[in-house]
């Protein structure tokens, strides 16, 4: 297949993505981004979409979704979604990053979108749920991550009937099923996200619950009963095994995003705990993982709240340094920086408020800042992160019932990389309340050039 969009032309010498992070981050900056939109859970009876963003400052479309693509069914929960192809496959020059496969959570549709004409994506196949079901009981897809190998890895968080744990699910190079990664699902109770480190032969996964636990909604008693995980599990990448667990316990309740250091040689890497409100450190030692609390962000008092309101730690990043970790605070309304240059000794460097339940929201444009900070996606050279502001349907309803109604925000924060430090851009504000069909809520953000989530040195 030959790279036929312009800005990847620029950057890749052999296949797709970067020879190293370095070289990433010398990249020419994004100026497309694409967002997942959705009207599942609105009210409003259309289907969900990709949008594409201009975020180019040179434009005179700037800050404004320029293309739609909707798919072609109703309620399909579009959520996280990644690319075919990454710095994974730097070293094969018949691979490009053209296509993007976006699930749908719900649905469990799995869609593959051709990115060719990088400002007007286009529907290239649909994988249908009762396919996914026959050929691997499996259902809920979740993270996409390409391999070295050209295939397509995603995590399932069910099985055919919505019941946990799941499994990962391979896509060939054609978009085809090739069947389940793993080889047995012992050890998971759950699962969620997952980043793998060949270099290392380890893969590193975590857990949120079961389809039919989280679908409806949040409720506090599935928590007391053991419906939502702690566990994080370190995999025998050549073997698809399990080698190691960690039950985090009610300190770790619900961890969600794990992020690898984008250096392959580094075993560290973090992920955050959604309920506790913590974040995690992961490295090996002495031929041993080692997993360690480095961050706790203390629950709020909040009137006519049951319980002091915890910060819910939905989305973090590393840049692509390895220098800093970002993290949204969903429900209290905050972005936060750290400097991680010591991994196991983070400090606070910036942090913005987005909205929330405390009250800080502030606004943008003469827009009030709604709902909380959510999904983060960093740009290559680690100086603008983008931020939506939607979680899950059935939870936004039940905590920010105004998104439906008003509808996402898209953010760009400035950051400082010398001193660190925050700063909401007042250039920079996409309103999805404004779109053609209604008001729709925005989720995960990828570039056509790559990104801080998506990429994989090996």
């Amino acid at each position: 297949m030959s790279i036929t969009a312009t800005s990847s032309k620029k950057h890749v010498c052999c296949g797709p993505g970067y020879a190293s992070p370095e070289a990433a981050m010398k990249a020419e900056r994004e100026k497309l981004l694409y967002a997942i939109a959705l009207y599942t859970g609105t009210g409003i009876e259309a289907p969900d979409y990709l949008a594409t963003v201009d975020v180019d400052p040179n434009s005179p479309t700037y800050s404004q979704v320029i293309d739609r693509l909707p798919m072609p069914y109703i309620g399909d929960e579009l959520h996280h979604f990644g690319w075919n192809a990454c710095s994974s496959c730097h070293g094969d020059a018949s691979k490009s990053r053209r296509f993007l496969v976006i699930p749908g959570q719900r649905s469990s549709r799995i869609y593959i979108v051709d990115t060719k004409d990088e400002r007007s994506p286009q529907l290239y196949k649909v994988i249908e749920p009762e396919e996914i079901k026959a050929k691997t009981n499996l259902t809920a897809p979740h993270t996409v991550h390409c391999l070295a190998d050209g295939q397509v890895m995603i995590s399932m968080l069910g099985d055919s009937e919505g019941n946990a744990p799941g499994g990962f699910l391979l896509l060939n190079d054609n978009f085809e099923i090739a069947g389940r990664w793993e080889r047995q699902p012992t050890g998971m109770n759950f699962n969620y996200d997952f980043w793998y480190q060949p270099r290392h032969n380890v893969m590193v996964s975590s857990e949120w619950g079961a389809p039919k636990t989280y679908y409806p909604g949040f409720d506090l008693n599935d928590v007391t009963a053991g419906k939502y995980g702690h566990h994080l599990h370190f995999w025998d990448w050549s073997q698809h095994e399990i080698i190691q667990s960690f039950d985090l316990g009610e300190e770790g309740l619900i961890p969600l995003e794990v992020r690898f250091h984008h250096h392959p040689d580094s075993t560290h890497g973090f992920v955050g705990a959604a309920l506790s409100s913590n974040v995690w450190h992961w490295h090996k030692s002495n031929g041993h993982w080692a997993v360690e609390k480095v961050i706790d962000i203390p629950s709020v008092e909040v009137e006519g709240w049951p319980i002091p309101v915890p910060s819910l730690i939905t989305d973090i990043l590393l840049s692509m340094d390895d220098r800093y970790v970002y993290f949204s605070n969903w429900l209290h309304g905050d972005i936060r920086q750290y400097d991680v240059s010591d991994p196991a000794h983070p400090q606070l460097t910036g942090q913005v408020w987005c909205g929330g339940l405390l009250g800080k929201g502030g606004e943008v444009q003469s827009h009030q800042l709604q709902g909380g900070p959510q999904m983060l996606q960093l740009s290559l050279d680690g100086k603008r992160l983008y931020v939506t502001n939607s979680l899950f349907s059935t939870w936004d309803n039940q905590f920010y019932p105004e998104l439906a109604k008003n509808g996402s925000y898209l953010l760009q924060i400035d950051c400082d990389t010398e001193k660190g430090g925050l700063q909401i851009s007042n250039n920079f504000y996409v309103d999805f309340g404004k779109e053609p069909a209604g008001p729709s809520r925005a989720h995960e953000m990828r570039y056509p050039g790559g990104d801080c989530t998506s990429d994989v040195w090996i």
